[in-house]
């Protein structure tokens, strides 16, 4: 039903009309009251007109591939919505349903194309409108990715994670085994064979059988058999992360592979609906074929 012209004096794109462009406006412009919970659109239906919010609460979400709701937006009184289905002319992208007794303006092209005469500026309000959408659903894509296993335990590792992560390794490779060889070698020879012989018969400061060296490696060895367990220990929540990242991405793949069979059940029984009204079509036409061939003889 045509709405009220004071309706249309607190939004904000109707704000700078005069009243004689108000009143035109109103008689076009259609109002609707929504109770608490309606759902005005479900996503893919076809849109063929925008809402602007007068007064209550409109919530814009959609669902991804696992079933969990994803709030887009939440549309106040001054906000409008639904405009993207009406200016590509393509199905509704969002669910959008009544959070409170709501009452919402109803525009359609016809009615844009009077307002947007009388109102340029207001193109440029809708055009901020869906700028303001597009950086909402940039956000919500940075977050709803998977997630990297390695960007996602860098991000919570401490300095001390970090330290006992490269120590692990570097006790590994070949450059640790080759400077401890040569390190060892040097200690053996300076003190058996180089050093020169203490008062007491023995030779260098770590005589035969190595005492200080025994001691230095036996401490190294704990500190390192530390470390190596705290890398393996963010290795077991690396991997839990991982194992969680896999759960999700097979849950996405596997409802992918429902939404798809889903979809092929619809395109089948709308194709049988379709080869059965043909077929019962033509056998009238048919039948009336036969029934005149046979009043004319």
């Amino acid at each position: 039903m045509p709405c009220d012209p004071e309706l249309l004096s607190p939004i904000k794109y109707f704000e700078l009309l005069d009243d004689d462009d108000r009143r035109a406006l109103s008689e076009v412009v259609d109002r609707l009251d929504l109770d608490e919970g309606r759902t005005l659109f479900e996503a893919g239906e076809p849109g063929e007109e925008l809402y602007v919010v007068h007064s209550g609460a409109v919530e814009l979400y959609v669902k991804d591939v696992t079933g969990q709701k994803i709030e887009l937006h939440t549309a106040h009184a001054g906000e409008m919505f639904g405009e993207l289905a009406l200016l590509d002319d393509e199905p509704r992208s969002a669910t959008a349903v009544a959070v409170e007794p709501t009452v919402l303006l109803v525009l359609d092209r016809g009615d844009l194309t009077i307002l947007f005469q009388r109102k340029p500026d207001a193109a440029l309000a809708m055009l901020a409108a869906l700028g303001s959408m597009a950086r909402k659903a940039d956000k919500l894509l940075q977050t709803r990715v998977s997630r990297n296993v390695n960007v996602e335990v860098e991000q919570h590792s401490t300095v001390l994670q970090r330290i006992a992560d490269w120590l692990a390794w570097f006790s590994g490779s070949m450059p640790f085994l080759i400077s401890h060889t040569v390190w060892f070698i040097i200690w053996i020879s300076l003190n058996t064979f180089i050093l020169p012989k203490n008062p007491d018969g023995s030779r260098g400061f770590d005589p035969f059988p190595f005492g200080l060296l025994t001691m230095i490696v036996s401490l190294e060895a704990i500190f390192l058999a530390c470390f190596v367990l705290i890398s393996q220990n963010r290795q077991a929540e690396k991997d839990k992360v991982k194992a969680d990242i896999e759960y999700e991405v097979n849950i996405k793949a596997e409802l992918e592979v429902a939404a798809l069979h889903e979809k092929t059940d619809r395109i089948q029984e709308t194709q049988l609906a379709r080869f059965n009204r043909l077929e019962k079509a033509l056998g009238q036409l048919t039948n009336a074929a036969v029934e005149g061939d046979g009043s004319r003889r």
